[in-house]
């Protein structure tokens, strides 16, 4: 399975699945990161974490251990 932390710069990707519980899960899905959203990776910081995307139409940093919960195709 492919996670959000694996697309490269530049790609477009399509959540399928969230993993993860409780106030964790609320949160990303609260950030507008549901399943079939459409989510580009705009940017990566320097030393890796955060990455910025673009989701819905504006951007959202978000960090690597939460992109680990969002598992995209």
């Amino acid at each position: 399975m492919k996670t959000l932390k694996d697309v490269k710069i530049g790609e477009t990707a399509i959540v399928t699945k969230l993993n993860g519980m409780g106030a964790l899960r609320r949160r990303i899905m609260d950030m507008g990161i549901t399943k079939g959203t459409s989510i580009y990776l705009r940017k990566v910081a320097p030393l890796g974490d955060p990455i910025e995307v673009t989701v819905r139409g504006y951007e959202l940093s978000l960090r690597k251990e939460d992109a680990e919960n969002i598992i995209v195709k």
